[in-house]
């Protein structure tokens, strides 16, 4: 997967699969992607004084869980430096895939029951409405604040979508963008909208790379 470069930005860019070591910055970066997202405050209590240690706890988790089950987690970089990154679910896992035991465990934990069940139905509401068989799901996605708006995301996405090839049987990747922002940003790099959903008090749209 290496060897995506934007020549207009560097002649180093790069998207591999994460490396173990580059987990908390990762986590770091994608905290700082999800801070504001509608869903996240809706879940985890945007409002009250916890809601950082429930959402970077979530975040926390759900990388420790991707590594688990060696699910295609990809980084992109510039020279030796982590700028950006993306989570995904195989098809082969599913998006559901009934979490572990542990995870829920220290979801529960850390950011309480409530939170955690909110999270799983979530989930369950955007698999139900998918009308594919076999994807990816993108779960997770963060450009570092400092490089964006350099076109870097689209590099990042073209590995995304390039994982495609790695799995025949994938139809294509889906991903649920809750704000304008991140609709118009899956439009540019070649998504579509294959439906309005609606989770919790929060509307957003379910789109779609296909193969």
């Amino acid at each position: 997967m290496a060897g995506i470069v934007d020549t207009a930005v560097s002649l180093d860019i790069r998207a591999e699969y994460l490396a173990s070591e580059d987990l908390k910055l990762a986590a770091s970066l994608l905290y700082q992607s999800y801070q504001d997202d509608p869903v996240f405050i809706e879940i985890f209590n945007g409002d009250k004084p916890d809601y950082e240690q429930r959402l970077r706890a979530l975040i926390r988790e759900e990388l420790s869980i991707f590594w688990q089950t060696k699910q295609p987690m990809v980084g992109l970089y510039s020279g030796e430096t982590l700028v950006g990154a993306a989570c995904l679910n195989s098809p082969e896992q599913g998006v559901l895939s009934d979490r572990f035991w542990h995870w829920r465990l220290k979801m529960m934990l850390s950011a309480g029951y409530f939170s955690t069940k909110q999270m799983i139905e979530k989930e369950k509401i955007i698999a139900q409405a998918v009308p594919l068989n076999s994807y990816h799901m993108l779960s997770l996605i963060a450009i570092h604040p400092l490089h964006q708006h350099h076109g870097l995301g689209h590099y990042l996405m073209a590995a995304v979508n390039n994982m495609l090839d790695e799995h025949p049987s994938s139809e294509g990747v889906v991903v649920y963008a809750t704000t304008d922002k991140y609709l118009q940003f899956f439009k540019d790099v070649g998504y579509e909208v294959i439906k309005e959903l609606q989770v919790g008090r929060v509307s957003g749209s379910l789109m779609v790379h296909k193969r």
